[in-house]
């Protein structure tokens, strides 16, 4: 892996380097396949959507899976329920109560109601990801939302019993074998056979990230999700294995994944550089190839002067995932406030996160943790406010509202506000 020094240009050099990955996410190409898909299947529905399967699906017919039960080992069943009971611990706890004000004899009242609706999509191509259906699913549930729809690539749907079984398990029941850029289009837009739904959420490729930058606006998501990536922050205290293991495990998902070290150890560096070959060498081909392509572009070891470099260039990148393994990970994890989710010490790998610590895995990317969050309960509801003013307050606060509009130059408000002076109960 490459090292670099903290702070020097060659390490800005490289945060520049994994920020630009996420043009492939509104690359020309991606843009104008997502419009294409929303435009056509918006015009023509049904029939637009099964040609836009049978090119890039491969298939024609069964749009709506049928309920074909996984078999699946009892192993696996007892991983996915320790799994969903995690998961659903920590995300009940993000059910928030409403805002409530009673003064002068009026009430403003915030509700919060579930979204009616919310497609989500399940990505299908070198992996079948299951931990994503518990992460996108179960919040929605919680939040109370009555319909969710499925999509998924058929390749993953039809190869993968483990994940027909966990969307049974999940009470899915509505799940749509089509993935990419007319998948999302899909959902947000509707057809004949799939009515349209409130929100979309899920990862996916750029194509995917496309389609959700395309329909912004007529539905909601949750962000564009891109490449993923991992920091660690270590001291000369840490495990070199265990970086290694969780530098690879985050490399191993695609050639365009970023993983880094930032250490304050010039020692620890060089073991865990060595314990990376090592550990790259024992993984079988397919991810091995994967992974030796990402550490290549997107990997490196930062070698930082001071811990208050280190703070600040990971401050900078704002990574989506951020191990800290040093001495003392509980107060190091307090310098931190820009990452999608921090994992504090030497036993709390990533990978725990990804499927059954309770946290939520879908993640702001691309330094999109400086104002974006983790999916959570809180995206599948809405809040508005039911204001009921008693005569006695409305007739207090009409001459400053009269005032305000005025100055405003909106007559009309002003004289809206002027007749509520003499309101009576």
């Amino acid at each position: 892996m490459r090292t670099f020094s903290i702070p020097s240009a060659e390490a800005i050099a490289h945060l520049h380097r994994i920020a630009a990955r996420s043009r492939s996410l509104s690359d020309g190409e991606a843009a104008r396949v997502a419009q294409r898909a929303v435009s056509e299947i918006r015009a023509g529905k049904d029939a637009a959507l099964e040609r836009w399967r049978r090119r890039f699906d491969g298939v024609s017919g069964g749009l709506r899976a049928s309920r074909i039960p996984g078999s699946v080992t009892p192993g696996f069943r007892r991983a996915l329920d320790v799994a969903i009971e995690r998961i659903s611990r920590f995300h009940a706890l993000q059910k928030t109560p409403a805002a409530r004000l009673s003064v002068a004899g009026s009430l403003i009242e915030e509700r919060v109601v579930p979204l009616d609706s919310a497609g989500v999509y399940i990505p299908g191509g070198e992996a079948v990801y299951v931990s994503t259906a518990l992460m996108t699913i179960l919040p929605a549930r919680l939040a109370g939302v009555k319909r969710i729809a499925v999509a998924t690539p058929p390749a993953a749907w039809d190869r993968s019993p483990e994940l027909r079984h966990a969307l049974s398990r999940l009470g899915i029941r509505e799940v749509y074998r089509m993935g990419g850029a007319h998948a999302i289009a899909a959902l947000a837009l509707g057809t004949e056979s799939i009515p349209s739904v409130a929100k979309v959420v899920g990862p996916g490729n750029r194509f995917v990230a496309a389609a959700k930058r395309a329909v912004s606006g007529i539905v909601g998501i949750d962000g564009i999700a891109g490449p993923t990536e991992v920091a660690i922050f270590a001291d000369g205290s840490a495990d070199p294995e265990h970086i290694a293991a969780d530098l690879l495990a985050q490399a191993e998902h695609a050639a365009d994944a970023a993983a880094l070290l930032v250490t304050t150890s010039a020692a620890l560096g060089r073991r865990v550089d060595a314990a990376v070959a090592r550990q790259i060498a024992a993984l079988p081909q397919s991810a091995r190839a994967r992974a030796a392509s990402s550490l290549r572009r997107y990997g490196a070891i930062g070698l930082a002067r001071s811990r208050s470099a280190a703070v600040s260039f990971l401050e900078e990148f704002a990574p989506e995932h951020l191990g800290i393994q040093t001495s003392r990970s509980i107060q190091d994890a307090r310098l931190f406030q820009r990452a999608g989710a921090v994992f504090a010490g030497a036993a709390s790998s990533e990978v725990f996160g990804d499927y059954a610590a309770g946290s939520n895995h879908v993640l702001p990317t691309n330094g999109t943790a400086r104002f974006a969050s983790s999916l959570s309960v809180r995206d599948f509801v809405r809040r508005f406010v039911v204001v009921s003013l008693s005569a006695r307050d409305a007739r207090s606060l009409a001459p400053s509202v009269e005032v305000l509009a005025q100055a405003e130059g909106l007559p009309a408000h002003a004289a809206a506000a002027r007749l509520r002076r003499t309101v009576r109960p």
